[in-house]
């Protein structure tokens, strides 16, 4: 039934008296049920409604579900777009350092002191280590610590020298760093046994 028709049926409905109960019977069966056709409009009332709210939650619920698919992409291309731009500040930081080192280089064609262009590299050195330690990078200290698996690898073990080097790191192979108190390189050490 249509919209139109359905309010055409209210309206005559409506017009007679609430007096009269017309009743809908199926052909062929006696019911002792009858039921009012007024009462029949109000329930196709009610359908619609229903159908009418249903309609409106599932479009909210299409149009949240989009907004926060929208969402879920933008936040994705936000953090692929930091990752790809977060070594930018340390990057910059170190330029002064490859300046530095083409520098040095220039100035061993030019130079026949080694001792000076020597002390240059160790200049250059350490205005790196000082960059990547403001930045929160730390040498990890190995030699006679305690051998300990969360920030060393055992490359080896070899018969300790003393009694009290047992257990310890004897010598180190390859530097251990730390970034902000997380290991980003385990030190690999020669073990006392």
């Amino acid at each position: 039934m249509s919209k139109k028709e359905h309010k055409e049926e209210k309206e005559k409905t409506q017009d007679s008296p609430p007096s009269e109960k017309e009743s809908v019977q199926p052909s062929g069966e006696k019911s002792s049920k009858e039921i009012p056709v007024s009462g029949a409009i109000a329930g196709e009332q009610e359908t619609e409604d229903l159908q009418d709210k249903l309609d409106e939650l599932n479009d909210k619920y299409l149009r949240l579900y989009s907004d926060f698919d929208n969402y879920r992409r933008r936040t994705l291309k936000d953090i692929g777009d930091i990752r790809k731009n977060a070594s930018e500040d340390l990057v910059v930081k170190l330029l002064t350092v490859l300046d530095d080192f083409e520098r040095a280089i220039k100035a061993f064609d030019t130079t026949e002191n080694a001792q000076a262009l020597k002390e240059g590299i160790i200049l250059i050195f350490n205005k790196f280590m000082s960059t990547l330690t403001n930045q929160g990078l730390e040498q990890m200290k190995t030699v006679g610590e305690t051998f300990d698996t969360d920030f060393h690898e055992a490359i080896t073990n070899i018969p300790a020298p003393e009694e009290k080097m047992k257990n310890k790191v004897i010598d180190e192979i390859e530097k251990g760093y730390l970034l902000n108190g997380k290991v980003i390189r385990y030190a690999k050490v020669v073990v006392g046994s």
